[in-house]
């Protein structure tokens, strides 16, 4: 792999299948470590970081299947039940809330920088992930699992990471289709 940052960039893809081993610990803090310089204002630095292990990951995915059961039925929660399943590595970033509204979209933005320089860490490692924001991450009870106060912390994501099974295709709208040259 051409680890220049131009090719992990444009290499990274949102990984919907995995295989079945776990990635080393090591790896998965040495890119932790890397994400912790997103840039942020007044270093703040607002992100927690939950691994989530085999125990509590199964128990959110229960509670996910509870909540697609609720709105799409048991086919359908079966199925993200199995899926999910089959996740290997599970990690959940928050942010730290703030009573300044500007302070916490200056916050939330830079926890989603360092969910972009963790994806990008893991990736150099060959170790792909997907980017979860679904129903589960505002559901009370996910918050109780993973030990996490509402009032004191968002959600970021639920970060899945393991090595890639298929690597997904992908393209981008050329520069020119949003970018505005002003006077």
């Amino acid at each position: 792999m051409d680890l220049s940052i131009a090719n992990i960039i444009r290499g990274r893809r949102t990984i919907g299948s995995f295989r079945p081993e776990v990635p080393p610990v090591h790896e998965v803090e040495n890119a932790i470590e890397l994400a912790r310089w997103a840039p942020n204002h007044k270093k703040t630095e607002p992100w927690r970081v939950y691994w989530v292990g085999p125990e509590t990951a199964r128990a959110v995915i229960e509670l996910n299947s509870s909540i697609i059961a609720a709105k799409k039925g048991e086919g359908e929660a079966e199925a993200k039940r199995k899926s999910w399943s089959a996740v290997p590595g599970w990690l959940a970033v928050t942010c730290i809330r703030s009573e300044d509204q500007f302070r916490h979209e200056e916050d939330y933005a830079a926890c989603c920088c360092f969910v972009q320089n963790l994806t990008l860490g893991l990736w150099s490692s060959g170790i792909g992930t997907k980017w979860s924001t679904g129903d589960v991450t505002r559901h009370e009870h996910f918050f109780e699992l993973l030990g996490i106060a509402p009032n004191l912390e968002r959600v970021v994501g639920l970060i899945w990471y393991g090595y890639p099974a298929v690597i997904p295709e992908q393209t981008r709208q050329p520069v020119e289709s949003f970018l505005r040259r002003l006077k």
